[in-house]
């Protein structure tokens, strides 16, 4: 190991001395000949070291410019990931303005401030107050539905309960009024969802499941027709006079940053018809994909008559009878009678003339020797 590293160190000193004495020989060349000398030593022994040093000059400015191209990708990150929030956030705007365009007037626009406490799940902070007309008790809508009620006002911002609050109720029914009852927030479990619980609904309505629950304007508090939920089942309970269901609210209030609260002058007029074009054209649209599947499954029957056609004229064009020919041959004939199954005869009881039979005996024709015929 020793010897290698001598003759390693032999070898160092060796080129070090010999490039010493070039580099003298070259300081001592005339002016002339120093140009020639030095382009013939950059193209043949010292070409891999020009090489090198391509290389790592080309590697220093990738890496300078390493952390101008992470600093992009990490700002074109962020921009991705924030485009669906702006995609989201840009529906419910549309979904807003289309419901003003359907409600026209009596309505303050609000933006919905959410806490992180615990009380903030059933309450809301608005960025409306009673300079903008907001009052006590005045609804708070979303374009999904039904969100919550003011209950304080400030000059700049109020105080909304919202439909999970414990204390919050609501009139409701069916849109074709057939039944009625309060709708109340329902705790699912120790995961803290919320769902609405319809009860005092009148035993002999009802209600299936995915049927529209709304407001029905009993109160004075609420307008008529904002939706609330849909049917998920009925709850069994003891009250033995009444139904009780479970519905899935039409608004989570958690989803939830731009509201409209209603002026009480708005709540005269009500608002039957303004979710009514959204359903109806939920119906269209499902009537349209109805029709869609019709037209696609009678393509496809007629496409498989087409090819039985086919079959068949080849089968005739080979003297084989077609591919229906049995199946309608066997739908015309008649059906086989049935056979009458024959009994065998009960047997003879009666006694037998033993007498007749005797006398109608053959004659014995055996030969016996010494018996005379």
């Amino acid at each position: 190991m020793a010897r290698a590293i001598r003759s390693n160190n032999r070898l160092d000193l060796i080129i070090l001395s010999a490039c010493v004495v070039l580099a003298l020989a070259a300081r001592a060349l005339p002016n002339p000949m120093r140009d020639p000398v030095a382009t013939g030593m950059r193209r043949s022994f010292l070409a891999p070291l020009v090489m090198l040093q391509e290389r790592s000059e080309k590697g220093r400015q990738s890496l300078l410019a390493a952390d101008a191209k992470q600093a992009h990708l990490d700002s074109l990150s962020l921009a991705s990931m924030r485009a669906g929030e702006l995609e989201g956030e840009n529906d419910r705007l549309r979904k807003l303005i289309g419901l003003g365009s359907r409600v026209r007037t009596g309505f303050i626009p609000a933006e919905a401030l959410h806490g992180r406490g615990i009380r903030d799940e059933t309450t809301v902070i608005l960025s409306a107050g009673s300079r903008a007309g907001v009052s006590r008790l005045s609804p708070v809508i979303a374009p999904e539905g039904l969100v919550g009620v003011v209950d304080q006002v400030d000059p700049t911002m109020s105080h909304a309960m919202l439909w999970t609050h414990p204390d919050f109720r609501v009139s409701a029914m069916s849109p074709d009024g057939t039944a009625f009852g309060i709708a109340q927030a329902h705790l699912t479990g120790a995961t803290g969802g919320y769902l609405i619980e319809l009860r005092g609904v009148p035993f002999r309505a009802t209600l299936k499941p995915g049927a529209l629950i709304v407001s029905s304007g009993w109160g004075g508090v609420w307008p008529r027709g904002i939706p609330i939920g849909t049917v998920l089942q009925e709850i069994k309970t003891s009250e033995g006079w009444a139904r009780t269901y479970l519905l899935r609210p039409a608004v989570n209030p958690s989803d939830v940053y731009s509201v409209m609260i209603l002026r009480r002058e708005r709540l005269a007029k009500g608002l039957e018809g303004v979710w009514q074009s959204v359903a109806q054209a939920d119906a269209a649209a499902q009537r349209i994909v109805v029709s869609g599947d019709s037209a696609a499954r009678s393509a496809a029957l007629a496409e498989a008559a087409a090819r039985r056609a086919v079959i068949d004229s080849m089968a005739r064009a080979n003297g084989a009878p077609p591919l229906g020919a049995t199946d309608s041959a066997r739908a015309v004939a008649p059906a086989p009678r049935p056979v009458p199954i024959r009994r065998p005869p009960p047997p003879d009881t009666a006694p037998r003339d033993t007498a007749r039979r005797d006398s109608v005996r053959p004659p014995d024709t055996t030969i016996r020797p010494g018996v005379p015929r």
